[in-house]
């Protein structure tokens, strides 16, 4: 496996065990519906978190959630609609992202919540 994929897979982990230690309940990761994949849904109380998981090793080019472009936003809202539908849920839907930065053996996690709030 590339470096990177191990890096991405590790900011997950890191990501869920986050969520988690902020009382999310992890419904799925890794959902994937046609050409979006949505790295965690997770639920808290009425709000339904579809997460964006974004790690890097530098901030040489920028900061993680940086990297997250319209195309990709329009794919997550596309999957996320499908995954309501597909399982009958009234919740509240929240697009986050957490950006993981790893620099020196120290990991930093931030949460962005509502990070597509303005987003047209």
């Amino acid at each position: 496996m590339a470096n990177h994929n191990e890096l991405g897979k590790f900011g997950e982990q890191e990501a869920v065990a986050y969520l988690m230690s902020n009382d999310y309940e992890i419904l799925n990761q890794n959902w994937t519906f046609d050409k979006a994949e949505i790295d965690i849904i997770a639920r808290k109380g009425k709000v339904l978190a579809v997460v964006e998981v974004k790690t890097r090793s530098s901030l040489e080019f920028g900061l993680p959630q940086d990297f997250v472009k319209p195309k990709k936003i329009k794919l997550l809202m596309k999957a996320v609609n499908e995954y309501v539908t597909l399982y009958d849920l009234d919740l509240e839907i929240r697009f986050d992202i957490i950006s993981v930065h790893i620099e020196n053996g120290v990991t930093q996690i931030e949460h962005l919540e509502d990070a597509f709030y303005n987003f047209d």
